[in-house]
């Protein structure tokens, strides 16, 4: 009997490649501005985050990203931990709270 071989989905848009492979911050830019965005691998993820997009939480192990604003280059103050749905479908949102 062969191993069982689990498929995963991926997300092949240029940007969030590109991210994932470098490790680096790219430059996106939306409706609500510029920001600077790193993806998050998931055995990289130790801790619990809040998502901005959906109040949910970003749990250990998730694979996300992290978003800052381009007007602030170092960006820890405001770094905020996304699910890439949320982070992808921001625009299309109300804010919560």
């Amino acid at each position: 009997m062969s191993p069982r071989q689990n498929r995963r989905c991926r997300d092949d848009s240029p940007i969030h490649a590109a991210a994932a492979l470098s490790n680096a911050a790219t430059r996106e830019t939306g409706a609500d501005g510029q920001w600077w965005v790193r993806m998050v691998a998931g055995v990289a993820a130790v801790k619990t985050y809040r998502c901005p997009g959906c109040a949910g939480e970003v749990l250990p192990g998730t694979v996300h990203l992290v978003a800052w604003s381009a007007d602030d280059p170092d960006g820890s103050a405001h770094r905020r931990h996304w699910h890439r749905s949320c982070w992808q479908q921001r625009n299309r949102r109300r804010p919560i709270g």
